[in-house]
């Protein structure tokens, strides 16, 4: 019996404790004297049913599915014969993955060995038992746990505090997995640039000022000695990001000054959407457009004015990034100022000042923390964007602030290094956590930067 059946089982379960629940509060309340005798409305007895019924449930499922791989695997694997469990435990393994692709796939029984054939079948029979008793299990906790909640209502049962206490912790264990989860993500990155380092120094990663991570992977492998300076990677990224801002925020900002301020309504309505259009194209159609049509432009026209300009350049990539975050850029500062009180607005325009007037002295002022909280937004989008900068900034870890040259970025680079079959014990691959973990410290501080920025000013203007 599938998961996906068993789920769909218990979300019908749940749907029909509800109207149990419901109908018997209604009965309830016609008992003890009509339906203001009820501590809550009907609808919160049924779902407070439901609840009971599907989340013990769910439960179980999720037990069950995340058991159910090993306990299945510790019985067959009790099953072989005796020299296959003398085996190590990588030969088991692959012994009973070939009897498992083989059971779920089919193929040439003759291929495998007898034992493996009828390890097999009994998968099979495992799979169709486990998956009753999966479905089983789950409609006698729902059902058990309905019938008691409908037992238990009652005139004085609060039955709206136990949905709202239940939703609360709902919520409470939805929050705590997504910190978790970011908490385990840093985590993971942090011990690996931890190993890293073991190996690198810090001060030569931070210092460094070359950067080359060929190096010999494996003992029969020729390859130099690397080279993992980490500051050419942060030039080349800052000074894309640099090109990148100098185009979306002038032109971003007074694209949303337009909208906000002179536009009519029905053409903002139209011009907006249409903008915004562009933050939805994917980045590799920014990289076709960067690496076929603007990196050419900018050689040639380098070329007639005498500069020598690299075939790939931070300049066109950072062109067409910032192209890729005006509608960024010009969204949140349309919101922003369109939040700005109208009062504040009218009293300027009151006291005989312009709209220029108004909008230089006023609302921008006004706005100001709203709109720095954006552009350091659209600055962490800037770094971590990687495909426009493959694609028409290259790989060269260059040391430069010349935007006719090519220059690459730490999230290309960690992309490469990763690249492949790869072997985790090497500082050639170990360097992108390293990386990886600066650039999650440079993006943190750019956030704490745009908070501090928004909750200083804001007090101000509160």
């Amino acid at each position: 019996m599938p998961t996906s059946t068993v789920f769909i089982t218990l979300v019908a379960l749940c749907l029909v404790s509800f109207l149990v629940g419901r109908q018997r509060s209604r009965i309830v309340a016609t008992a003890a004297g009509g339906m203001q005798s009820l501590h809550s409305l009907p609808k919160h007895y049924g779902y407070m049913t439901a609840l009971w019924a599907g989340l013990p449930a769910m439960l179980v499922l999720i037990f069950w599915v995340a058991l159910e791989g090993s306990a299945i695997r510790g019985l067959i694997v009790a099953e072989f014969p005796a020299e296959i469990r003398a085996l190590s435990e990588n030969e088991i393994g692959l012994y009973y993955n070939q009897m498992v692709s083989f059971a779920v796939s089919g193929g040439d029984a003759s291929m495998l060995e007898p034992t493996q054939v009828a390890a097999a079948d009994f998968y099979n029979e495992l799979l169709v038992s486990s998956g009753k008793l999966k479905l089983l299990l789950v409609v006698v906790v729902a059902v058990l746990g309905g019938a008691l909640t409908v037992l238990r209502i009652s005139p004085v049962l609060r039955a709206r505090n136990s949905v709202e206490s239940t939703f609360t912790w709902i919520l409470f264990g939805c929050s705590s997995i997504a910190v978790l989860t970011t908490l385990g993500i840093v985590l993971s990155v942090l011990f690996e640039a931890l190993r890293f380092f073991q190996t690198i120094p810090v001060q030569e990663f931070l210092f460094g000022l070359k950067w080359s991570p060929q190096m010999a992977i494996r003992l029969d492998q020729v390859g130099a000695s690397g080279s993992f300076g980490f500051v050419p990677l942060l030039v080349g990224t800052l000074l894309i990001s640099a090109v990148a801002m100098l185009i979306a925020v002038p032109v971003g900002l007074m694209s949303a000054i337009y909208l906000s301020e002179y536009a009519t309504r029905r053409f903002r309505a139209v011009t907006k959407p249409v903008l915004e259009i562009l933050a939805g194209v994917p980045t590799v159609v920014y990289g076709f457009f960067a690496a076929l049509t603007v990196a050419p432009f900018i050689r040639n026209l380098g070329e007639s004015l005498g500069l020598t300009v690299a075939s790939e350049s931070a300049l066109a990539a950072g062109l067409v990034m910032g192209i890729m975050i005006i509608p960024f850029v010009m969204s949140l500062s349309d919101d922003i100022i369109n939040a700005v009180p109208d009062s504040m607005r009218e009293a300027s325009l009151g006291m005989g000042a312009t709209m220029s007037e108004t909008i230089r002295k006023v609302l921008l002022p006004a706005a100001l923390p709203g709109i720095v909280g954006g552009i350091l937004l659209a600055v962490s989008r800037a770094i971590g964007e990687t495909m426009i900068v493959v694609m028409a900034a290259g790989l060269s870890a260059k040391l430069t602030a010349n935007p006719l040259e090519a220059v690459t970025t730490i999230t290309v680079q960690i992309v490469t290094l990763l690249v492949g079959d790869q072997e985790f014990d090497s500082p050639k691959t170990l360097a992108a956590f390293a990386l990886g973990l600066v650039l999650f410290f440079v993006t943190l501080l750019l956030n704490i930067i745009a908070l501090y920025v928004v909750r200083r000013y804001r007090e101000q203007y509160e």
